[in-house]
């Protein structure tokens, strides 16, 4: 690690934070639009769900673009430089929330569609740039702690992204003439933040890191087993992780669960995404090199007042009792003892993980009233490590091939698109409630990557 490194990494993981905190909070918005949307274009479940397909499609397209050059001519990252690359993703990310304000000025569901498709093409560059960003910050040992912390942020926009974002689209502006522009001022907002962060970024010394090696061209890393598998589990996970977001307004709205309306329903939503906040920044601890008791001690108190965080944002827009929070906090309790279990084995953990929302699944689908509500608002604290242990278990062994085995990941984030419409098909034949089985099926999988399919073959 050069001088330059050491004194100015800690500085530099500050800011990269920061865009993980930025597109997590704009990413749940995406939770906030699709009922927004279906009521102002009295859309079905599947046509709204297409919110998700456009954003997460963008994904894939910009990810399979940067695996083809990656293929012809080398990666792209090690020419232009990780600071150039996340310039480049915020550049395009801010031009997708600033089509919002034609798309709501011309009341064009196809327009919103297509601004968050841009949107997502610059958040797949973000992607591609930053995660192994944070990953050569430091020690080797420490990366995925690291990447567990700067996740952990990413989870904490997802988790005030729904109070905020719910505050403005469903009340400050409610009584615009037209619904759909009670958008534009929030997504103008957050076109100055992402200008503002790249003009940062562009006026910031970062470290430079050079790839000796020579480009590597070819597909070579699809000869590798735990990538491949792994990749069709990132698939399942995002789209999971994604699908059920984007139904707990709905889900929550039914007489049998809560019988919430949008602007009630979605503070609540806080509590699935800061679930995944809380359990990041537990992973980032439990893959520490602090002693074991220390460690174990650390993770409790920081659940703790990470919760805290949690229910005093939700309280202060909706009053809730404490009493009411009781079962969230059992699993808040499962899931310490998870990471017990795991025994900081990201396989072992990941199995272990997996296993939990499938029991929630079933106490949402078949439950009622409080349990069947938070079962499923608990999905999202077992969720919070799977992405980076999926991550690290996918790339390990490439060698060579790590860089274009990461962008193949990033490409299967259309996971995020896939998922929704159908979780949106079956819930327009079977109900909101019944449709709850489609994620159900990706954490069967991805018990059986942890467990087994993530083993290098020889």
């Amino acid at each position: 690690m050069t001088k330059e490194l050491k004194s100015s990494s800690r500085f530099s993981l500050s800011l990269l934070t920061s865009l993980f905190f930025m597109w997590g909070f704009i990413t749940v918005l995406n939770d906030i639009l699709i009922p927004h949307l279906k009521g102002v274009f009295d859309l079905s479940y599947l046509e709204a769900m297409l919110v998700q397909l456009a954003f997460f499609g963008a994904y894939f397209i910009g990810g399979f673009i940067y695996f083809l050059i990656s293929m012809i001519s080398g990666d792209p990252i090690n020419r232009m430089g990780y600071k150039n690359g996340l310039i480049l993703g915020l550049l395009i990310s801010a031009m997708g929330t600033l089509l919002f304000y034609p798309a709501a000025h011309f009341q064009m569901y196809g327009f919103f569609l297509s601004a968050l498709f841009v949107l997502g093409l610059g958040f797949a560059m973000l992607q591609i740039a930053a995660n192994p960003y944070v990953a050569i910050l430091g020690s080797e040992q420490s990366a995925s702690s690291r990447l567990n912390l700067s996740q952990g942020f990413n989870s904490f926009g997802t988790t005030i992204g729904p109070i905020l974002g719910g505050f403005f689209i469903f009340e400050y502006f409610k009584n615009v003439q037209n619904g759909a522009e009670s958008v534009v001022v929030p997504y103008l907002v957050l076109t100055v933040l992402l200008l503002i962060l790249a003009l940062v970024i562009w006026g910031t010394k970062l470290p430079q890191f050079v790839n000796d090696n020579k480009l590597i061209k070819g597909a070579g890393a699809l000869r590798f087993n735990q990538l491949r598998l792994g990749a069709v589990a990132i698939f399942l996970y995002v789209g999971a992780e994604v699908a059920i977001g984007s139904f707990l307004i709905s889900f929550l709205g039914l007489e049998k669960i809560a019988g919430f309306d949008e602007a009630n329903a979605s503070p609540f939503v806080a509590f699935y995404w800061g679930g995944a906040m809380i359990g990041r920044f537990l992973g980032a601890i439990s893959l520490s090199q602090m002693e074991k008791r220390k460690k174990y001690g650390s993770m409790f108190f920081v659940s703790l007042l990470a919760f805290a965080v949690v229910f005093l944002a939700v309280y202060l827009k909706t009053n809730i009792g404490f009493e009411k929070v009781i079962p969230y906090l059992v699993f808040l309790i499962l899931n310490y003892f998870a990471f017990i279990i795991g025994r900081s084995l990201p396989g072992r953990t990941l199995s272990v993980f997996a296993l939990a929302p499938i029991a929630l699944l079933f106490v949402g689908i078949f439950g009622s009233h409080l349990w069947a509500m938070w079962a499923i608002l608990g999905i999202g604290i077992f969720n919070s490590i799977m992405w980076s242990n999926i991550f690290t278990l996918a790339i390990k062994g490439l060698g060579e091939y790590t860089s274009q085995g990461s962008s193949i990941l990033v490409m299967f984030i259309v996971g995020g698109a896939i998922l929704p419409p159908i979780q949106g098909a079956v819930a327009d034949l079977v109900g909101v409630q019944l449709s709850f089985f489609v994620p159900m099926a990706s954490y069967v999988y991805l018990v059986y990557y942890g467990w087994k399919g993530h083993r290098q073959i020889e």
